[in-house]
């Protein structure tokens, strides 16, 4: 989950300063004021891309400095040297490359993969994960992350962005350019009205996405592990999130209006696919 949101938020932010980048170059002449429409759409793709790459590019950076994560290089114990194993073996299953190991210290219960090459990816736990699962649930969350990887999701997620950060970028510069007065405060405003648009059309994609990764999961561990380890994380939902508030804005816990920024569906709608009901 933490994948998704880091993603989310970097790409709100790139695209604020895209548009910041693009009011100045409006003020300076570069981009004419009153631009053709196609090339307006060319210099919106070329900013809205650009951000999407960006954020995909510095994904695995960032994500290790969120999380503090340790990346293990040779590991310091058996739990550590099973996890090694464990990713190796599935990552040859699963025909990519094997990605960066790292354990985060963190007591929720919670992983991720990232990277922009298939190839050169991360996976990344938290102690709290360790904690709490058999080596059986655990395999199966390790799974499901290595399918991220091998289904190439956040490079689809980054294509979606990028054709939806243009479209932020475009659409608010053109109902801005409708005003006589403060278009430079309007045009920012409603990127950033626009932007949260986009990140709950991501969000909702990504949800989708995440019954294809348990079912990955469930292919390289087994079903019952896998709904094994998705009842556990179910049992501890209720406990209080350790998480950052800047990532539980996003919904990874809350009430109905969170949910439109959820990255996952319900755990009880997850079990329920992978039991066919």
């Amino acid at each position: 989950m933490r994948r998704i949101v880091l993603f989310l938020a970097t790409n709100l932010a790139v695209l604020f300063m895209a548009g910041v980048v693009m009011a100045v170059l409006t003020g300076l002449g570069v981009i004419p004021p009153n631009a053709p429409y196609v090339a307006l759409l060319v210099w919106c793709a070329l900013f809205g891309f650009g951000g999407s790459i960006f954020s995909l590019a510095i994904s695995k950076w960032m994500a290790k400095r969120a999380t503090r994560a340790r990346v293990i290089a040779t590991p310091q114990n058996e739990i550590e040297r099973r996890l090694l194993d464990t990713i190796r073996r599935q990552a040859q299953q699963a025909g990519i490359g094997m990605p960066e190991v790292a354990v985060f210290d963190s007591p929720d219960p919670n992983a991720f993969a990232t990277g922009m090459f298939r190839n050169r990816a991360l996976v990344a736990v938290s102690t709290g994960l360790l904690r709490l699962m058999n080596p059986e649930e655990l395999d199966a969350v390790l799974g499901h992350e290595i399918t991220h990887i091998a289904n190439g999701d956040m490079v689809t997620l980054t294509l979606i962005q990028g054709v939806l950060n243009t479209f932020v970028l475009f659409v608010a510069r053109i109902i801005a350019s409708q005003f006589e007065r403060g278009r430079v405060l309007i045009y920012l405003a409603l990127q950033m009205l626009f932007g949260l648009v986009a990140s709950m059309i991501v969000a909702a994609y990504s949800r989708r996405r995440e019954f294809r990764a348990d079912a990955g999961g469930a292919r390289l561990q087994g079903a019952p592990a896998m709904v094994a380890a998705l009842d556990r994380l179910r049992a501890a939902q209720n406990a209080p999130s350790q998480l950052p508030a800047s990532l539980t804005a996003f919904g990874i816990r809350g009430g109905a209006m969170a949910q439109l920024f959820s990255t996952h569906p319900p755990l009880e709608e997850r079990i329920a696919r992978l039991q066919g009901r």
